[in-house]
């Protein structure tokens, strides 16, 4: 199947293919620069382009993590990092979570899937808690399950998209323990009495909606389950593999952006009888930061299977730990490089502050490298040489 995004269409026929990253831009094309992310969803759903980034518009089959980052690449020549950041986890983990509860039938589920591939509905993903948002296991939102109702109560914090949110997509605990099967996914419209959005503390990440919620008393019936009771972990661990490939596709294509800008800089900066690019110190940081760059593209080319078919967890968190050390560094390395003009409004100092996101959210790169630490003797094994017989010497 071609991977060009389909002209305007709909879910069912999401898989009509043509033209190139001209279509992306030209569903957006009439946005202005200060779009939020709920406007870019928009644009996207009425585009069909939602759709395209599952494989033939199924969202339970998961995120195509390449056509996701295409998405967010073309998103960021425009639009703030903030608006851009609002799409990813809502296009990877968000809609392929809420179709496990569409492939039970739940009538809720069906129609805020519908809604949401759309665009005419934002759902927010409301996973971390008080507790420590990498450690889901510990989470204090809690599930009353009885025989007609569902009763939550807790605080979810730092959620993207929970302002505009019609949805929420809540994980909570239905049983005490930290046993991966006690835990369980409940859609919670936005405007259920007992459920207080709040936006986050932040100036940072303007147009990503990003919030804090609380959950007091939140009564649903028993429809509002999202999949299997007990198989909320397992249904995330599933999808936020291919969430953090695209990260990391998207993670590339924001450092190789930095770095083409900081390279026009440099070359363009008098310095003595040449440019600052002339410099053999500059060109010595400028290379490091560009092969690391290159190191992390060929890492995601090369684990991609065992991430995507495998839902290898190991190769997962390798992708996520690369990405956010990778990202901040170049942007450290290429704020170094433009002095002074980095800090000018929209500068390079700017989006350096909100991409160290990238080392935090959907996993903090020292728990991440803990996964992949538990991984380590098959790891090893897998980057072992191995040679035939008649190699041998």
């Amino acid at each position: 199947m071609s991977d060009r995004p389909p002209q305007p269409t709909t879910a069912a026929d999401g898989d009509r293919l043509s033209g190139g990253d001209e279509e992306l831009r030209a569903a957006v094309a009439h946005l202005p620069p200060q779009a939020t992310g709920r406007d870019l969803w928009a644009a996207l759903g009425a585009a069909g382009l939602i759709a395209w980034m599952y494989p033939d518009g199924q969202a339970d089959r998961g995120v195509v993590p390449e056509r996701l980052a295409r998405v967010l690449a073309v998103a960021g020549e425009q639009f703030g990092f903030g608006s851009t950041m609002s799409l990813c986890v809502q296009a990877a983990t968000t809609l392929p979570l809420l179709a496990t509860g569409a492939r039970t039938g739940s009538g809720p589920c069906v129609d805020a899937l519908h809604e949401a591939l759309a665009g005419r509905t934002v759902t927010a993903l409301a996973a971390t808690d008080t507790t420590a948002g990498s450690d889901l296991a510990s989470l204090r939102t809690e599930a009353s399950i009885g025989a007609d109702h569902v009763v939550l109560d807790g605080a979810k914090r730092w959620i993207n998209n929970a302002v505009p949110a019609d949805h929420l997509l809540v994980l909570a605990r239905h049983r005490p323990g930290p046993h991966f099967t006690h835990f369980t996914w409940f859609l919670v419209p936005a405007g259920t009495p007992g459920v207080t959005v709040r936006p986050a503390d932040t100036a940072l990440f303007d147009g990503s909606g990003t919030g804090d919620i609380d959950l007091t008393d939140v009564r649903l019936p028993l429809s509002h389950i999202v999949g299997r009771v007990g198989r909320g972990l397992p249904a995330f661990v599933r999808h936020i593999g291919p969430e953090r490939l695209a990260g990391a596709l998207w993670s590339v294509e924001l450092c190789r952006t930095a770095l083409d800008s900081t390279l026009r800089w440099l070359t363009g900066r008098p310095h003595g009888t040449g440019t600052l690019w002339d410099l053999d110190s500059v060109r010595q940081l400028f290379a490091e930061s560009l092969v690391q760059v290159q190191q992390l593209r060929a890492l995601g080319d090369g684990l991609r299977d065992r991430v995507v078919h495998g839902h290898d967890a190991a190769a997962a968190a390798s992708l996520k730990a690369a990405a956010g050390t990778t990202v901040n560094h170049v942007l450290q390395t290429c704020g170094q490089l433009q002095g002074a003009h980095g800090f000018s409004s929209g500068g390079i100092q700017e989006l350096r502050a909100q991409a160290a996101i990238f080392g935090i959210s959907g996993g903090a790169t020292e728990v991440v490298r803990s996964i992949v630490a538990d991984s380590a003797r098959s790891e090893l094994d897998l980057l072992r040489l191995t040679t035939a017989p008649s190699d041998t010497r």
